[in-house]
């Protein structure tokens, strides 16, 4: 019974937990990592110039469609800048209340 008692407790609790330095190369991956936070931020603010333009130009030329497309590409858009931003406090919430699960 001895056996069957260690299986059932490396089920529950097999006793990983992320552990930085673990693996080579963690640093070169984290600066990847930000390198495409910041292009894609980069890319927000660009699409987001554009949203607006398109907006501006849509109600000024009484292009309706162009004007409700320009609304919607400025709403995407200060979404994807929300996101980016808080992935990390994101990720680092889940984690921390995956953490807590027994």
């Amino acid at each position: 019974m001895h056996l069957l008692e260690t299986v059932q407790y490396l089920a529950y609790d097999p006793g990983i937990t992320p552990s930085g330095g673990g693996l080579p190369g963690l640093a070169v991956l984290k600066n990847v990592v930000n390198s495409i936070n910041l292009f894609a931020i980069v890319a927000v603010v660009g699409a987001l110039a554009v949203s607006l333009g398109v907006w501006a130009w849509g109600h000024h030329t009484g292009g309706h469609q162009a004007e409700a497309n320009g609304k919607k590409g400025a709403v995407v858009a200060a979404g994807a800048a929300l996101g980016l931003g808080a992935a990390n406090g994101v990720v680092a919430f889940f984690s921390a209340l995956g953490s807590q699960v027994h």
